[in-house]
């Protein structure tokens, strides 16, 4: 870093060669944004500049990114006076290593359209206030956008992270390519290549991300000219072509075909939800299962029509497969035991090959979770027994932490897992089907009286998530929401009250906002 308290630098409209040249790099823990910043000083000085680069702390990983901070201007020999921070309406550059970056250094004015290159990653990391709604918190992305196209001079995003993850390196190396394709800064590609291999480990692989972020700046892959997002292939239509496309089994195989030609039979505009809820629902249970969940399906497609564009068929493709895919504790284990997740682990943790991984588990099962998984007979007579269900709670009702990384660890998680073959004959399912049943039901019988009413009570099922204690919460949200039905139906906007309600229940976990909401109702 240097210090200076030389001349002043250049008054305005002075020879670009003299001028001071501003860029802020926007980064949270883990994503390389101190060596961002080092190989872009490097790069400078290779080419005749004289540079310093600072950084302010966020002030944790996700309520404040770090800003790395980069003045840089060409060395005439008089060295030139550096700010240790960008100001507001002041910087030339600004890089963000995730859109909400972006749009949070929009805020804090470092973006003015006269003046600021805005290059940006347009994958998203979730805020912690994004995270803490109940209900889908996300900000818009779009607005981000559009926000950012009218304040910067020029707009770059793509998505950075995944060039950088599927080079195997972090999203530093393919930040530097973007700002490299750019243009923004005068400097050669070859002097930004030539910092990246001064650093020897991983050089290679920040090397490819480097190039092919490059590339896609320059628009060379056919990437959106600045200024615009690249647009995302439009998805594969479902059909056989896309539904065949699966391996295993050969008596397997024969029913998830005969389940792909079902797909194939249904309106166009159904089914890609479908073909999403089918692969969810076989890979929860099995192909009869599948098929129970198509069965279900076409009751819907049955009452449905072209002119109402086939909503109440998307709607029960989605929502019935998220209610026949419940949390239990088979599918915790499951999920606990499979390979895949182990592979996830070990990627995401940075855990080299050959290297022991230690995986430990935290169970807190109560007496409902345990009965569920019982038949569905002796589940009930323990529960409908308040004494002897106490009597069991006092000694299951604790914390448990199983390592699976070890051999009686990972057998048990691996034989309750294993117990989905029987999972129709037990508790939790009996109690699943049944709620599943009058809720589709429920949905079903107003569709001739209010179609909009009907999508409306099949939306409300995503009131119903999570597992043991987030359950009965979500479950209790849910029953109150339709507990308004009786007050609203016959109403001509009586689907947009339990549209209200549904997302005045999803905005806070304590329900506040949904008891006031209700309230409204009962003063109709």
């Amino acid at each position: 870093m240097l210090d200076h308290n030389a001349p002043l630098r250049p008054k305005a409209g002075a020879h670009d060669d003299d001028r001071v040249i501003k860029l802020a790099v926007l980064a949270v823990g883990g994503q390389g944004g101190g060596v961002l910043a080092d190989w872009i000083t490097d790069v400078a000085e290779r080419n005749g500049y004289v540079a310093q680069s600072t950084s302010v702390a966020g002030v944790a990983q996700r309520t404040g990114a770090t800003i790395y901070y980069v003045e840089m201007a060409r060395d005439t020999g008089r060295l030139p006076v550096f700010a240790l921070s960008p100001s507001q309406g002041d910087v030339d550059i600004l890089i963000a290593a995730e859109l909400m970056e972006a749009g949070r250094a929009i805020i804090r004015g470092f973006v003015t359209p006269e003046r600021t290159t805005l290059i940006t990653s347009s994958h998203r990391i979730a805020a912690v206030s994004e995270k803490i709604e109940p209900g889908d918190g996300r900000a818009s992305s779009e607005k981000v956008h559009a926000t950012a196209e009218a304040a910067a001079k020029r707009f770059i995003a793509f998505d950075m992270e995944k060039i950088a993850a599927d080079n195997g390196t972090m999203i530093s190396a393919s930040l530097l390519g973007a700002l490299a394709g750019s243009g923004a800064l005068p400097f050669t590609r070859e002097s930004y290549e030539q910092a990246i291999g001064a650093g020897g480990r991983g050089a290679k692989a920040s090397l490819a991300a480097f190039a092919a972020a490059y590339d896609r700046a320059r628009g060379i892959t056919g990437a959106a000219p600045s200024g615009e997002m690249a647009e995302m292939p439009a998805a594969p239509e479902a059909g056989s072509g896309l539904a065949a496309k699966v391996s295993g089994p050969e008596s397997l195989l024969q029913g998830w075909q005969q389940l792909a030609a079902r797909i194939d039979a249904l309106p166009t505009p159904v089914r890609d939800m479908a073909l999403r809820g089918l692969k969810k629902i076989v890979d929860f249970q099995d192909i009869a299962y599948g098929g129970e969940y198509l069965d279900r399906l076409d009751r819907a497609v049955a009452l449905d029509d072209a002119g109402h564009g086939y909503a109440l068929s998307i709607a029960a493709a989605k929502h019935l497969a998220n209610a026949m895919c419940y949390d239990d504790m088979i599918r915790v284990a499951d999920l606990k035991t499979r390979s895949t997740r182990d592979s996830r682990v070990r990627r995401e943790i940075g855990v080299k090959d050959g290297t022991v991984l230690q995986v430990t588990e935290y169970f807190h099962p109560r007496i409902e979770e345990f009965c569920g998984t019982l038949p569905a007979g002796l589940g009930s007579y323990i529960e409908s027994r308040p004494r002897l269900a106490a009597f069991l709670d006092r000694r299951i009702n604790r914390g448990r932490h199983i390592r699976t990384d070890s051999f009686a660890g990972f057998t048990a998680l691996w034989f309750i897992g294993g117990l989905r073959r029987w999972r129709r004959r037990l508790l939790r399912h009996k109690v699943e089907a049944e709620h599943l049943e009058r809720w589709y039901d429920l949905a079903l019988g107003n569709v001739s009286a209010d179609y909009a009413l009907a999508v409306e009570i099949l939306n409300c099922r995503r009131l119903i998530k999570g597992y043991s204690d987030t359950h009965t919460r979500a479950q209790s949200k849910f029953d109150r929401v339709l507990s308004a039905l009786d007050l609203v139906r016959g109403r001509p906007d009586a689907a947009d009250w339990i549209r209200r309600l549904r997302e005045a229940a999803l905005k806070d976990e304590k329900g506040d906002m949904l008891d006031g909401a209700l309230k409204t109702v009962a003063s109709l």
